[in-house]
């Protein structure tokens, strides 16, 4: 094996590229020999970068070109008690986060809600997608497609499965735009967030409906799916988990717990997040939903870029005799508990904190946990910050954290 020095100058030279040195050393030694070429060519202090908990060959499925890691502090909120239709019993939250502040607001309202005896969860809805776009002569030839796979859902399914011990096929549904036809296939992917699991079922699938259709494909992710990008139909329609959580807190616990009152929290959401929402054209109509969700997926191992439908979220709160009814519907949560960054050291160890590492007894139940977990989660983020909001003590809590 080749040590990371000669690795860098031979770079330098030409000799080999970046992704090439795993073919000539283990990973760690390819990664040192990427942090001395740049060290070299930029004067950066790779030190910490470099200075990570397990062997880079872990990461080998992750990661290309890898250098070392990001670290992101992490911190834990808890016990916070959810009664769902999974998950049960008091959970320790695990967030990963640079936003200081955050994790101290989001406990403040897991107290709120622990006092209140726990928030209720369910998963409502569970399906992740991906949306081929075909090209077809005319309406006509749109209209026969469409039409064709309405009546051979079946034969689509055969393909699909055929790709997965895991997936199933759960709907398929024609979208026709002029000479365009778009097919959002739907599967149960388990335990899986499932996004490339659904894409090799669907290109078999697509095979199927080239062969006995006009339609010639012309993309395999069409843009309806919708991956990583606002997207109302997820919004509408769900994508990965729909799951919705709740809490109904006594008058005086707001008062204790949150130090304001039952009106003045539903008059800063009824204000902020849906008439200002509405204003500004958003699809999430939240306080800051994604907060939560983006430091939970960091911790769990979930794909980043996917907070986008994350956020498609809708908190409502209502006063009524007996306390504050609050709730939040996150419409297109994409999380698993197995696949992608799950099996990461880091990420693997905060899934054990949770209680919902790996494959679930029946399968997709420790996903559905998950979901549920982190919905409750955002609920405490949504009740304290409108909480600061509605008492104006947002900027004295920043200011008094020095954050």
């Amino acid at each position: 094996m080749t040590d990371a020095e000669t690795l860098a100058q031979r770079v330098r030279e030409g000799e080999l590229r970046l992704y090439e040195l795993e073919d000539h050393a283990d990973p760690d030694t390819a990664a040192t020999a990427r942090r001395r070429l740049l060290a070299a060519e930029t004067g950066a202090d790779l030190s910490t970068v470099g200075d990570y908990g397990f062997d880079a060959g872990e990461a080998d499925s992750n990661i290309e070109n890898m250098v070392g890691t990001a670290q992101v502090p992490m911190g834990v909120v808890g016990p916070l008690p959810v009664d769902g239709g999974a998950a049960d019993g008091e959970h320790y939250l695990p967030l990963a986060t640079t936003e200081g502040a955050l994790l101290a607001s989001v406990n403040r309202g897991v107290s709120a809600i622990r006092t209140a005896g726990g928030a209720t969860a369910r998963v409502l809805k569970s399906g992740m997608t991906r949306a081929p776009v075909f090209k077809v002569e005319d309406v006509a030839a749109a209209g026969e497609v469409s039409a064709w796979v309405r009546d051979h859902v079946d034969r689509l399914a055969a393909a699909a499965e055929g790709t997965t011990s895991h997936g199933e096929l759960q709907e398929v549904t024609p979208y026709t735009v002029g000479d365009n036809v778009f097919l959002r296939f739907s599967y149960d992917t388990k335990d899986a967030m499932g996004m490339n699991m659904a894409t090799i079922a669907t290109e078999a699938a697509c095979e199927v409906v080239e062969s006995e259709t006009p339609a010639e494909l012309v993309a395999l992710s069409g843009n309806l799916c919708s991956d990583k990008k606002p997207a109302a139909i997820n919004a509408i329609e769900g994508r990965g988990r729909t799951v919705s959580a709740d809490v109904l807190l006594p008058h005086e616990q707001v008062q204790q717990r949150l130090d304001t009152t039952t009106d003045a929290i539903v008059e800063a959401n009824t204000r902020k997040n849906l008439v200002g929402s509405a204003k500004a054209g958003a699809l999430g109509f939240n306080a800051h939903a994604a907060n939560v969700i983006a430091a939970a997926f960091l911790a769990f191992g979930q794909d980043a870029a996917q907070v986008v439908e994350g956020a498609n979220t809708i908190t409502t709160v209502d006063a009524r005799d007996d306390g504050l009814y609050a709730s939040v519907t996150l419409s297109s949560l994409e999380v698993g508990t197995v696949g992608g960054g799950t099996g990461l050291p880091t990420q693997s160890e905060a899934l054990e904190v949770v209680g919902y590492g790996g494959g679930g007894d029946p399968p997709g139940s420790n996903a559905d946990a998950l979901a549920e977990v982190i919905a409750a989660g955002v609920l405490a983020g949504e009740l304290s910050l409108l909480a600061a909001l509605s008492s104006r003590h947002l900027s004295s809590a920043h200011a008094e954290l020095g954050r």
